[in-house]
């Protein structure tokens, strides 16, 4: 099974670049199934029906997320109205039991697809432990039936992700850490063969800091002021994702390697 994960797709900006580079992507590693995170898809926090309609149509299968999913639309209307496939985090209360995994049809196989949220130095109040959440979930589940199991951690802290593969080590395909917006180097498959990564990076753009107006950030720390944050409209972009091969007999990564990847937004 070949899967590609894009990395929190941010703004208008970043939902350009995704239209415009898919594509390209799509002839050179023909996955079978594309996910990405979108907590930032619309104007930098949350998700409305309209970008998640337009990720879907530039080909994007299936969406995670994390903490700041809930900043615009209500998330289940938006993903009613779009017609898309959205979970939250699991382990977050505002999460409805059962929507924070999936299990997608993939051609003749099944991917199962869970969203966990890191706790270090997350600002929500009542999280559960993600570590005895994805025990909950994978306990309750008959993984005889699946393919393939990709965990997205959505944490600050690298720790917190690495500690969690190596925990799920020889028990999931992969764990692709995202929300920091930086790309680690740190691609790996673990002894037991479950493929990681601390963090995807962003889709957003390159004159920024983490998809906001460099200005404003460096403001912010030079006289520690309250901003409203600005995401850039044109510019070059960050194409940050991972590919992924899942073997289907073992269900553990064979093959993981980081796409990186510029377009240039006029408009």
């Amino acid at each position: 099974m070949k899967i590609l994960f894009f990395g929190d797709i941010v703004g208008k900006i970043g939902r350009q670049a995704i239209v415009k580079a898919l594509s390209d992507l799509r002839k050179k590693y023909q996955p079978d199934v594309i996910l990405a995170n979108v907590e930032n898809l619309a104007h930098g926090k949350g998700v409305t029906a309209k970008t998640l309609k337009e990720m879907k149509e530039a080909g994007i299968d299936f969406f995670t997320s994390g903490n700041h999913v809930w900043k615009k639309e209500e998330v289940r209307s938006a993903t009613r109205e779009s017609g898309t496939d959205l979970i939250t985090p699991a382990n977050d209360p505002r999460t409805l039991n059962g929507q924070g995994y999936k299990l997608l049809t993939v051609g003749a196989t099944k991917l199962f697809v869970v969203n966990l949220l890191g706790r270090v130095f997350i600002d929500e109040a009542d999280l559960r432990c993600p570590f005895k959440e994805i025990d909950k979930i994978l306990a309750e589940q008959n993984s005889n039936n699946y393919s393939g199991i990709i965990v997205d951690i959505h944490a600050e802290a690298t720790s917190e992700k690495v500690a969690l593969s190596w925990y799920l080590d020889g028990r999931v395909s992969a764990v692709i850490g995202t929300h920091t917006h930086i790309a680690t180097a740190d691609y790996k498959i673990l002894p037991r063969g479950t493929g990681y990564v601390t963090d995807v990076g962003m889709v957003g753009p390159v004159d920024s800091v983490l998809g906001v107006k460099k200005e404003l950030i460096i403001e912010k720390f030079l006289n520690d002021s309250p901003i409203v944050f600005k995401i850039p409209e044109t510019g070059e972009v960050e194409i940050n994702a991972v590919y992924l091969e899942i073997d289907e007999l073992s269900r553990l990564t064979a093959k993981i390697e980081k796409i990186y990847y510029k377009v240039l937004i006029n408009q």
